[in-house]
Order: C-alpha cells, then sequence, then structure tokens
C-alpha cells in the first residue's frame, strides 16, 4: 500500500510517505506557521526521494483536529483534493490520538496528559492511562477544550498520579499545570503530532479493513466555534 499522512494540526506542518515495499520518509517544518506554502512542495519532495508518484497512492491520511483552525483547513482541504483527484478514500484521525500513541511508541506506560494549544487562552486537552502491551488507553479526563487553570483543577482531582504532558499545549502552560501534584514532566520531543505516528495508525486501520471515507464527508474537527464567527458574534449587536 502506498499511502500519504497530512499533519497541520499545530504550528508544524508535518508530511509522511510509505511505499508499498515499506519505504518510508518524513518531513517536518516546525515554528513558522507556513502550511499553505510549505505543505505541497514537502509532498512532492518526499515522493521523489521515495520513488512514488502521487498517481500511486492508495489512500491519503489526515489529522482532523483539534487544533489550528487554518491548519486544519489546510490540512484537510490537501487531503480530500489529492484523494477525490484520484479516486481514493481519506482516513482521518484525531490529534490527541496521535499524540497518545507517540507516547506509547516512546515506551510511555501510565497516565497521558496530550493537550493541543487551542489560542486565546485554551487547549484541547485529555489525559489517558496508557497500559503495556496491546491494551488500549483508557479515557481519565474525556477530551474537551479547557482553560489552564480549568484543566489544572481537573488534574488536581486525580490523587497526585504520576502525569507525563505531551502537545505544545502541554508546553506553554506547563507553568500553570506543573503547580499540580503529580504533574511534573513534559516530553519536549513530542510537541506536535508526528506524522509518521499518522500514518502508522492510518495504515494499520486500512489493513484490518476499515474503509477510508468518501473526501465529500472529511471535515475537520474544531471542538469550538472558528475564529472568524466568534469575532463576528463578539461585535455584532443584540
Amino acid at each position: 500500500m502506498n499511502i500519504v499522512a497530512i499533519e497541520t494540526a499545530t504550528e508544524t506542518v508535518g508530511v509522511a510517505v510509505r511505499t508499498g515495499g515499506g519505504i518510508e520518509a518524513a518531513f517536518t517544518l516546525r515554528g513558522r506557521r507556513r502550511h499553505v506554502e510549505t505543505l505541497a512542495p514537502a509532498m512532492e519532495h518526499l515522493f521523489a526521494q521515495v520513488g512514488m508518484a502521487a498517481t500511486d497512492l492508495d489512500v491519503v491520511a489526515v489529522d482532523l483536529g483539534p487544533g489550528l483552525f487554518t491548519g486544519l483547513r489546510v490540512g484537510v482541504a490537501a487531503a480530500n483534493g489529492l484523494a477525490q483527484a484520484l479516486g481514493i478514500g481519506v482516513v482521518g484521525l484525531s490529534s490527541l490520538d496521535i499524540l497518545t500513541r507517540a507516547a506509547a511508541q516512546h515506551g510511555h506506560t501510565g497516565h497521558l496528559l496530550a493537550a493541543v494549544d487551542a489560542r486565546r487562552g485554551e487547549v484541547f486537552a485529555c489525559v489517558r492511562e496508557l497500559r503495556t502491551g496491546e491494551t488500549p488507553a483508557e479515557d481519565v479526563i474525556a477530551a474537551g477544550l479547557f482553560a489552564p487553570g480549568e484543566l489544572a483543577e481537573a488534574l488536581s482531582t486525580l490523587g497526585g498520579v504520576r502525569i507525563v504532558g505531551v502537545g505544545d499545549g502541554a508546553q506553554r502552560y506547563a507553568g500553570i499545570l506543573g503547580d499540580v501534584p503529580g504533574v511534573s514532566t513534559v516530553m519536549d520531543a513530542l510537541d506536535s503530532p508526528p506524522p509518521l505516528t499518522l500514518l502508522t495508525m492510518a495504515a494499520e486501520r486500512y489493513g484490518a479493513g476499515s474503509a477510508p471515507v468518501t473526501p465529500h464527508f472529511v471535515v475537520p474537527r474544531y471542538m469550538r466555534a472558528a475564529d472568524a464567527k466568534s469575532n463576528f458574534a463578539q461585535v455584532t449587536p443584540t
């Protein structure tokens, strides 16, 4: 199976590709929020590196969010456009699920805080308990939108268990979250969902018989009103 994975939920732009022969390549650009300018050239470069053309693709994977509005729109639009042009399907996954899986790949077990910076003083976050072996991660705090103080309060109800934080939201608010007993570690290596982890998860789903989605039905998971709509609501007279 030939697959490309598109990661744009955070400031990081990421692309990963895998050929049917098992050749893999990945590209990431951090910190510049150049999703539009970077994404297409990055895919073209990786296709050339592994000796594959876009027309060889069997499926497209994309991070659906939650995350940055602009980044998600760019990534999902690119995935849908590519899949529609080629007549193939899309596998969409959650940024929080990708971060969770990446932490497990790094060998972490126990409680994990996955947090994506939502801007406007908020984070998209969840807490899950990772166990050894193939046991699925169990939700401890369900995914939602939190102010850092609200998230810290929720974490404080967990009794001081050791909690490892991943994602740019955990990094940005490490000072507030780190005041909670047990929240003492932030995995700097996982500041954003890795595109190779997205690729692996999508390939597993596809290989297990989960049918890719028709591009028309693939939409971002914003988990709150878009910035433009929110700002409009604030200035519109009642």
